[in-house]
Parts: structure tokens; C-alpha cells; sequence
């Protein structure tokens, strides 16, 4: 069964990778459409000549995809979704999926209605080989069992490009709900959690007075039922360092870790995806970029055969609520 998609906001430079992944596992793109002309179409016209701009909204929704890819504005992914859904469209959104708890509600609901699959691309994991890798290794045994993870997920400001919406917190959510919502899937995912108790949530703007909207840092405590994690997210990746930013994610078990380096081996190796591995045999780097993205494909077949091979549909939405759940702590103080 060969299936199409299409994009539905380009909001945000996800989509490029959203769209290139799909179209590696044969998903045709049918065409795009997106509101006004963000800086971010140029890059996707550059990158993929051939895919169309649809007319209008309605055209997008009415062409017949099976998979609607969005990255519109965060706080306009949810009704995307829901439309997508009932014009009989499974959903791949950029993170996070939604921006606050009554949109999650109407997706849940559209969910339901529709018996749809809304899937969010935590790309931090499901773009990264080195991620892949990580989770054989778990399944394997190599470091026990996991007990904590450790997420860091440092960000570049690029202040010059981005878009007036990024400085307004009821447009993108607030950090945690953004940013967060990777290391908290992170988290669930290598703990094997199904569910966590946020235990501490902080934000703060330290550097960017003049954007009062604008959160440049923040953490969060987690306790799941398998373990504990931790995760700090920011935008201070310094302008020296050669991409947006240093991502890592340590994996710790009751007979080892793991540490990601997932973009960029600092004074180490070039390239990214770096993993090591410590436990009772063996200390050694692996280069991990050749593990591959399974994420894509599983997804495919789950529209195809209605499974849940990619991520669970409950997975999704502990992961969201987990997000929304921190960054309401977090401001309430």
C-alpha cells in the first residue's frame, strides 16, 4: 500500500526533516500549504522543488493524503490536527504537539472520534542514529537496568531569524512544553516508565529583558516508576560552537551508562552521533551514525496495518501532558 502525504505549516525548519524522512521510505508528498510566506519556505521550496503549494487550507485537507506532516505555529498545531483527523488523515506533528491542556483535550477527543493516529516527532530521539543505537543497547542489557536519565537540551538563540511569534509565550508554550517535551520522551522511552510525577519545574528569562515572553532556561525533576530523570533546556549555546547546540543525554543503569553526544563531539571526534559505552566489560566511543531512523517506517506501517509500532498513542499523550504539567508548576511558582 503506498501512501502520500502533505505538509501543513512551515513554521518551523522540522519540517524539512519530517518531510525528507518520509519521502526516503517512499511516502509521496502531494503539496504544502502554509499561512502568509514564513522565512522558512524558502528553505523548503530550495530543498524540495517538486512538491507544490496547495491553493488554500481546504485544498491541503481535501487532497486525500493519508498523513498530514504539521509545523505550523505551535499554539495553531492542535486545530491542524483535529481537521487533519476528520478529514480522515493521521497526524505527524513537530513538538509539542500542542500548546496547553484544553488543546490536548481536543485532540484527545478527535482521537477518539476518528480513530485516528497522532504521532509527535520528538526528533531529539527519532532523528538521531545515535538514539537508535542507545535503545538496542538497553534492550540488550548492556548498562542493567536503567534507573535515571540525564537530558540536556542547549539551544542557540539565532535571535535575527526568528519569527515575532517565537517571543510570545501563548504562541510557542513556554519552554518546557517545548523544548522539555524531547527529554521527557527521552526519559519515559529508556526508563521504561508509563507514567511520572513531576517533582520540580523551573523557568526563568536570565539574558532577554527586553523579550518578557521569551523563557531562556529551564529544568525539570521527574519520578517514574522505573527511575528519575533530570533535564535542563536553554537557549545560551554559545555563537563558537559549530551548530545550534550541544545536546546530550546520559543513560544510567544498575550495571553501566551511557552517554549521547548527539550533534557534536566538543574537542573529541568530528561529526555527531557519539555514544559511550561504560559498564562491566567494556569502555569504548561508538560511532553510532550509521544505526538508522526506524521511527519513519514504523510509522508507515502503523498507518497501514493500524498498529503501534512507532510510539504508543498513550506514550504521546503522557509524554504532552508530562510537558504541560511542568511548565504550569514551573510558572506557578
Amino acid at each position: 500500500m503506498s501512501l502520500t502525504c502533505v505538509a501543513l505549516g512551515l513554521d518551523h525548519r522540522h519540517i524539512y526533516g519530517m518531510t525528507e524522512n518520509m519521502r526516503k521510505i517512499g511516502v509521496d508528498c502531494v503539496g504544502y500549504w502554509t499561512q502568509g510566506d514564513p522565512e522558512t519556505r524558502a528553505g523548503y521550496v530550495k530543498r524540495f522543488p517538486d512538491i507544490p503549494r496547495l491553493a488554500g487550507l481546504e485544498d491541503a485537507l481535501t487532497c486525500g493524503a493519508d498523513l498530514a506532516l504539521i509545523s505550523a505555529i505551535p499554539a495553531d498545531r492542535a486545530a491542524l490536527t483535529v481537521r487533519a483527523m476528520q478529514n480522515d488523515m493521521d497526524v505527524m506533528s513537530d513538538k509539542p504537539g500542542c500548546a496547553t491542556f484544553e488543546q490536548l483535550d481536543q485532540i484527545k477527543r478527535a482521537v477518539a472520534d476518528t480513530d485516528r493516529i497522532w504521532s509527535v516527532n520528538f526528533s531529539e530521539r527519532f532523528e538521531t542514529p545515535v538514539s537508535t543505537r542507545a535503545t538496542e543497547l538497553v534492550e540488550a542489557g548492556a548498562i542493567g537496568r536503567v534507573i535515571q536519565t540525564v537530558g540536556l537540551g542547549p539551544h542557540r538563540l539565532n535571535r535575527a531569524t526568528r519569527p515575532e511569534w517565537f517571543f510570545r509565550r501563548d504562541r510557542y508554550g513556554g519552554i518546557l512544553t517545548d523544548i522539555a517535551s524531547h527529554q521527557i520522551d527521552q526519559f519515559l522511552h529508556y526508563t521504561g516508565s508509563k507514567s511520572a510525577e513531576i517533582t520540580n519545574a523551573y523557568v526563568a528569562n536570565y539574558a532577554n529583558p527586553k523579550d518578557p515572553g521569551l523563557q531562556d532556561f529551564g529544568e525539570v525533576n521527574l519520578r517514574g516508576e522505573n527511575g528519575t530523570g533530570y533535564i535542563r533546556v536553554d537557549w545560551f549555546t554559545p555563537d563558537a560552537l559549530p551548530n545550534w547546540g550541544d545536546g546530550r543525554l546520559t543513560i544510567l543503569g544498575t550495571e553501566g551508562y551511557i552517554e549521547l553526544r548527539k550533534y557534536v563531539d566538543v574537542g573529541g571526534a568530528p561529526g555527531s552521533d557519539h555514544l559511550i559505552l561504560v559498564n562491566g566489560e567494556t569502555c569504548q566511543k561508538i560511532d553510532a551514525s550509521d544505526a538508522g531512523l526506524p521511527y519513519f517506517a514504523r510509522l508507515a506501517d502503523d498507518i497501514r496495518n493500524r498498529t503501534e509500532t512507532a510510539m504508543t498513542q498513550t506514550h504521546c499523550f503522557t509524554v504532552m501532558e508530562l510537558a504541560l504539567r511542568a511548565q504550569e508548576m514551573a510558572e506557578r511558582g
